[in-house]
């Protein structure tokens, strides 16, 4: 069970840890990020479940090129008579060492703490991650001293990228210079890992540990064997309470790290609190669910460099994915405009912006600083329609005229006359794209050159978003250049013809997916139709958005979310386990997505006036990823995805920027009445 705890500056998740099932405490994991898409990560009893776990991953290259730097630390405490080894690794299913049997409590706010008791002394270790750099703090904290005591930390040093596994024979090498400790990749563009500790003393023991078991990459069907390298253990005899900071630090090789020996622990847990109070300023949370929802969304803010210059972004998700233009545009709403962040969006706006190519903007930028990728039909849309909820959030004209409008003019005339893809206008003024080669919508899936879910030709959502952002361009224009409002408003006028005539299906009262390049309708009940009325402009008729929400609401709604196809579907898949092949093959045929419940909701209310009935019945849409937030998998985050069949079991990234988003956003609207 877990309980809040009064924080004079943070909300405080707890978790009592004796006498719970082991597996259970290994599904739930607790995430430390930063600035730079660096992150600190782990099970809730500091046991590593997967090859992104690590208590220092970093950035070489923010937010891509990222580390697994200092992956865990074995900590223990040997007395006259007894000893206690505080660690939990995994091998090949063992726990040995078993710290957590001396683990009474997991707390987590401004950093995470893990409380033991033991009868040499009882431990509070606290990790904390800085927002702006590459360094983590490992505290221990010593309290009733029952007799003294040597206490060890042997750190467990990976240094390599990390979507990949260390192996014995690796070639990492240490340096100890008296002070600090300097731990070296096989190639330069590991950069280097500092460890300082004083008054800890090192003694230099280079040792190999073997098979390092990680459950959760077995569960996702991906190598989940890893060889860890340790240059040694810090040891410290302890007579009386005290305190032991142990500073890591990821580093170029040419960079100066002379900031760690300047480091102290009460300026750095100062920085922290600095910045969540910040968080707050222009938009105080009405409660605290709302303020772990805000600090669940600045997660996925972060700093990325284009052209020299630092710019802001989100990141999709931890731990793995980064900035993708579909989800951050999708975000927008949610992580900044609802949290009172208008400088954050305008920032993220302004970094896509620069990037249009072709009418385009980036589907995503690259994990390792190459060229940004072009490969949507639906970024560059949605980057649109987030822009016009900038500019009506903040009346801002100047920020909206001089640089965002060109983007979008470009993208609109592009999509209008043709690009990349095939992307363009058909003879009916619809959106198509794609072939059967492509994937080009949101529902990407792909595996083995085989296409689980081929959405080429004109896609519902795809369309929706053409005529909503025809219509948004219309209202801006109108009054300040008739002929260009004009203009668009009878293009807009010939897309809602056109959307009725081709999606709209009078057997199913509902819409069609997609018109594929044959020019047959694929009839598939799925989510994207919701965009239709979810959206600020319509194409369809107020009865026939009525016929979409209950259609969707009685196949798709889930306690989690939207499912992405009908269950009475020949295709549909109720679970998203197993090998990629497999997970991939049911990621959009029935795997629920939990972002989907912000349009959801958005158009349940719409076809039901914003009624007060109608706002409390979508609260309870969200209690169960309300409930998610606060008690599983991943502690105050949200997961990418659920399993379409009960007890939809959480999948996916354990944090995701679109899921925190949408929920944030679908429960502010719901709030009232």
């Amino acid at each position: 069970m877990l309980t809040y705890k009064a924080a004079h500056d943070a909300e405080t998740i707890s978790v009592s840890i004796q006498d719970k099932p082991l597996n259970g405490l290994l599904e739930k994991e607790w995430l430390l990020t930063n600035s730079r898409g660096g992150f600190s990560s782990a099970s809730i009893i500091g046991c590593n479940t997967r090859r992104y776990h690590g208590l220092l991953v970093g950035s070489h290259l923010p937010p891509a090129n990222r580390i697994v730097a200092l992956s865990n630390c074995l900590e223990s405490m040997e007395g006259k008579d007894c000893q206690f080894s505080l660690s939990n690794f995994e091998f090949d299913h063992a726990i040995d060492p078993n710290g957590y049997s001396h683990l009474l409590e997991f707390r987590k706010d401004l950093g995470v703490h893990f409380e033991y008791e033991t009868a040499l002394a009882d431990l509070t270790k606290s990790i904390y991650l800085l927002p702006d750099s590459d360094i983590a703090a490992l505290v221990y904290e010593f309290s009733n001293i029952r007799q003294p005591f040597e206490f060890a930390v042997r750190p467990f040093t990976a240094m390599r990228d990390f979507h990949s596994l260390g192996h014995s024979g690796n070639n990492l090498s240490s340096i100890w210079n008296e002070s600090e400790l300097v731990v070296r990749g096989d190639s330069p563009e590991m950069g280097q890992l500092i460890l300082r500790c004083e008054p800890m003393r090192f003694e230099q023991s280079p040792q190999w540990w073997n098979r390092f078991f990680y459950r959760m990459e077995r569960q996702r069907g991906q190598d989940c064997f890893e060889d860890i390298w340790s240059p040694g253990r810090y040891k410290q005899r302890v007579d009386g309470p005290g305190r032991i900071v142990l500073w890591a630090g990821l580093f170029d090789n040419d960079e100066s790290h002379d900031v760690l020996a300047k480091m102290e622990i009460e300026v750095a847990m100062d920085a922290i609190r600095l910045h969540q109070k910040e968080l707050f300023k222009q938009r105080p949370p009405q409660d605290s669910i709302e303020r772990k929802l805000f600090i669940a969304a600045d997660q996925f803010v972060i700093e990325r460099t284009i052209d020299n210059e630092p710019t802001l972004t989100l990141l999709a998700g931890f731990p793995w994915f980064l900035d993708w233009g579909r989800d951050t545009f999708i975000s927008l709403e949610g992580l900044c405009l609802s949290t009172g962040r208008p400088d954050v969006a305008w920032g993220v706006l302004k970094t896509f912006a620069k990037a249009v190519s072709e009418g385009m903007i980036p589907n995503r930028f690259d994990d390792y600083g190459r060229d940004p990728h072009y490969n949507s039909i639906d970024a560059s849309l949605w980057f649109v329609h987030a822009a016009f909820c900038y500019f009506r959030k903040t009346k801002n004209s100047s920020h909206f005229s001089h640089t965002l409008l060109p983007a979008i003019k470009w993208i609109m005339d592009s999509y209008r006359k043709g690009t990349r893809f095939g992307i363009g206008a058909d003879t009916d003024a619809l959106i198509t794209g794609g072939d059967v080669n492509t994937q080009l919508t949101w529902m990407d899936a792909k595996f083995d050159g085989i296409s689980f879910t081929p959405r080429y030709g004109k896609a519902v959502e795809i369309n929706a978003l053409w005529y909503s952002n025809l219509c948004e361009l219309t209202e801006y224009y109108r009054g300040e250049n008739e002929k260009a409002a004009n203009f668009y408003g009878l293009l807009a006028k010939r897309v809602r013809h056109s959307f009725q005539e081709q999606f709209w299906n009078d057997g199913r009262g509902c819409l069609n997916d997609c018109i594929l390049l044959s020019k047959k309708p694929d009839a598939s009940i799925r989510p994207n139709q919701i965009f239709a009325v979810s959206l600020p402009h319509s194409p369809l008729s107020a009865v026939q958005q009525k016929g979409v929400v209950e259609v969707v609401e009685k196949e798709l709604l889930t306690p989690y979310g939207l499912r992405t196809l009908s269950p009475s579907d020949a295709r549909y898949k109720g679970q998203c386990a197993g090998p990629q092949g497999q997970r991939d093959a049911a990621y959009h045929q029935g795997t629920v997505w939990a972002w989907l419940i912000g349009s959801f909701v958005e158009a349940y209310l719409k076809v039901h006036s914003f009624d007060p009935t109608a706002k409390r019945r979508c609260r309870t849409f969200l209690s169960k990823l309300l409930n998610h937030l606060d008690n599983e998998t991943c502690l105050g985050n949200i997961s990418e995805i659920f399993d379409g069949e009960s007890p939809h079991h959480p999948r996916g990234t354990f944090a995701q920027a679109w899921s925190v988003a949408e929920v944030l956003r679908a429960r502010q609207m719901c709030q009232d009445g």
